[in-house]
């Protein structure tokens, strides 16, 4: 199945239309017509390469919702013309302690889990492709149901922003009356406040300007906190049940960590780099929690999904077209596009001037199938 999309084949080069096969839907399999793809943060991180662990040609995407279009044999939990999405993986081992918990992002089966792009696929050992693209096939475990009254081009944020700040929300056990701090109201940010707000949190949102605090509260913040200012920051000095911090780059995290209560939880969800050198002094003495997150099984990935629907709740998103995807990369790479999440129309995607994607071991691979 040929199929276009816009990819790169190295760290310094721009995304351009391309051109590539796709394996038909197999046993299990259902082939998704997308319609609309956020760009998350972690796509300028891959195809830039920032992690070094990039696999060239790189087709990002992994906020996808469409279309069913054909379903394999033996698919039995979804059928042509369901609206549905596909977040962060598309495959794991299913059968590891982990997977069997529903913690498919965490799988420790031989392979890990496939994500939805930048991964091998299993068993084939070829590389994935994303959501910037006309289709993706599935298979049916890791395709979630977009319920009514979510909006395709809003549900798409949900299945990697969503679920990254709900997944330790509920694990951890936020709840209701409990206080929240929100640190970084940015894609991720405004999610967790309005996500914290829905099931029943006292929500502060700590960010590094108050320029936007009127709009921050418009998200369902409680309070809005400068973390530049020490006198406010002393205030909330020991007050936090739980926090869930966005920020995306090395920073120091003894501030942060002052105000957490005894039995706290500060949770980073958005930096996986480093954190500045801090004393564990506050940590010993009020038994404070320091853990980490990553996105979140599938099951709650539809869980987040029918709440935000339940609670009417929409990611702030701007629609951009299939040609605006470099600038919108450049905004990010600048630090700019502050908490919007940014969406592709896929029906603005066209294969004019469109160049086949190189990648022999993939050809390889699908050609053997």
């Amino acid at each position: 199945m040929k199929v276009t999309g816009y990819g790169t084949t190295a760290a310094d080069r721009d995304l351009v239309p391309v051109t590539f096969d796709r394996a038909e839907p197999r046993a299990g399999e259902v082939e998704i017509e997308i319609t609309h793809c956020g760009m998350c943060h972690s796509d300028l991180h891959q195809v830039r390469d920032d992690w070094g662990n990039t696999i060239f040609p790189c087709v990002p995407g992994h906020e996808i919702v469409g279309v069913v279009r054909k379903a394999g044999r033996d698919v039995t939990k979804f059928a042509e013309g369901d609206r549905v999405g596909v977040g962060c993986m598309v495959d794991s081992c299913q059968d590891c302690p982990e997977c069997r918990a529903g913690d498919e992002q965490y799988c420790s089966g031989p392979h890990s889990c496939t994500m939805t792009y930048n991964g091998t696929k299993i068993p084939s050992g070829i590389n994935t492709y994303g959501g910037y693209t006309s289709r993706i096939v599935v298979r049916e475990e890791f395709v979630l149901r977009i319920p009514e009254g979510l909006r395709s081009e809003a549900a798409a944020p949900i299945l990697c922003a969503g679920i990254t700040v709900y997944n330790p929300m509920k694990h951890f056990g936020l709840k209701t009356g409990q206080r929240l701090a929100v640190a970084g109201v940015g894609g991720l940010g405004h999610m967790a406040i309005k996500i914290g707000k829905a099931l029943g949190a006292e929500v502060i949102a700590l960010t590094r300007s108050l320029d936007k605090a009127e709009e921050i509260r418009g998200f369902g913040a409680d309070r809005v906190v400068s973390s530049q200012d020490p006198d406010a920051m002393a205030e909330l000095a020991g007050s936090v049940d739980m926090m869930i911090n966005t920020i995306p780059v090395a920073f120091d995290v003894a501030p942060y960590i002052s105000l957490m209560r005894h039995d706290g939880n500060l949770c980073i969800v958005g930096n996986m780099i480093e954190l500045e050198a801090f004393s564990p002094g506050p940590l010993v003495f009020n038994r404070i929690t320091l853990s980490g997150s990553l996105i979140g099984g599938i099951a709650e990935t539809q869980e987040v999904l029918d709440l935000c629907a339940a609670h009417g709740i929409e990611p702030a998103i701007e629609t951009v077209g299939a040609r605006d995807i470099n600038d919108v990369l450049a905004t990010l790479e600048k630090g700019g596009a502050g908490h919007f999440r940014h969406v592709i129309d896929m029906s603005t995607l066209a294969d004019t001037g469109a160049t086949p994607i190189a990648d022999p071991v993939r050809d390889h691979a699908l050609a053997a199938e």
